[in-house]
């Protein structure tokens, strides 16, 4: 398992690269598009929410992203609007955009391992 200092940077990072760099979101899943819609998220909110992650929405993570070719993803959850949203990004590769693969209301339960 990931120390709580490992996540912290990787937020820290990933902030980074959005500040900077910005960030793509694969709207290509129905079920993000479909989110966006039924909890009346704009994308610049969803870009917030993102950057606003913290240490206790971690989930799980980094994993290999085999679908996609970029490494590492990591899963975080947020609840918003009164619902668990399912969120999986990955800072990108060097000198690109950060990409957020996920972004949708959570389809199971979700643990956060370091939430109090």
């Amino acid at each position: 398992m990931v120390s709580k200092k490992q996540v912290e940077t990787y937020l820290s990072d990933l902030n980074y690269k959005i500040d900077f760099f910005c960030i793509l979101f694969r709207d290509d899943r129905g079920k993000n598009q479909q989110t966006l819609h039924d909890l009346e998220i704009s994308p610049n909110q969803r870009k917030e929410i993102i950057k606003t992650l913290k240490l206790e929405n971690y989930s799980e993570g980094p994993l290999e992203d085999k679908m996609h070719g970029i490494l590492p993803m990591w899963v975080f959850g947020r609840i918003v609007k009164h619902q668990e949203i399912y969120i999986k990004v990955s800072k990108g590769i060097e000198n690109s955009q950060a990409v957020c693969i996920s972004f949708h209301i959570a389809e199971h339960p979700m643990s956060y391992p370091f939430k109090k």
